[in-house]
């Protein structure tokens, strides 16, 4: 399947989801990933659920995050230029939703890219070889991009990976594990 079957695939796949059935499966994929040896790494960068789409609810990592002292980056998206902003988590940190329903900090305390250990990224679907589908607009393509080349790119998807996506691109930058409710996918 190509990338925009595989969106319409799996936005109809969340969609039948009930919010008890997200916050079950999203407990356990914050579950499994205490089984990562990622837990000495100090900046994590960690996407805030888009509630309407019915994403993976990342409260339960946050929490993980927190009760382990770790730095806690989160963004700001800009939709002109198709990249991203980072700030530290602080318990100062106000957050708005933006006009797609991101929550996104008003302002903060910047962190930049290159200490950024571990990233947690949003997707629709993911194939065997780690390539994600996600929203179509590059953000996580243009951000994985800059960040070191040590970094540990974290997929978290309810659902379990595709054989192929077919129409992967150069730019696509490739995960080293997803995690699910079922396991964890280390490419």
């Amino acid at each position: 399947m190509n990338k925009n079957e595989l969106r319409q695939k799996y936005k109809a796949l969340r969609n039948q989801l009930s919010t008890e059935e997200i916050e079950d499966k999203s407990l356990a994929i914050a579950n499994r990933l205490l089984q990562l040896n990622i837990w000495e790494k100090t900046y994590f960068h960690l996407f805030l659920n888009i509630e309407e789409q019915k994403e993976v609810d990342t409260e339960f990592i946050l929490q993980i995050l927190a009760g382990k002292d770790k730095e806690i980056v989160v963004s700001k998206s800009d939709f002109k230029t198709h990249e991203m902003t980072h700030y530290l988590l602080t318990d100062n940190t106000k957050f708005k939703k933006n006009e797609y329903n991101i929550p996104e900090p008003i302002d903060g305390l910047e962190v930049l890219v290159s200490k950024i250990d571990v990233v947690f990224v949003p997707l629709l679907a993911i194939d065997k070889n780690g390539n994600r589908v996600g929203y179509g607009k590059g953000f996580y393509d243009n951000f994985l991009a800059k960040c070191r080349e040590d970094v540990i790119k974290i997929g978290l998807s309810f659902f379990e990976p595709e054989e192929i996506i077919d129409d992967v691109f150069k730019t696509d930058i490739r995960l080293d594990y997803c995690v699910t409710p079922f396991g964890i996918n280390n490419f």
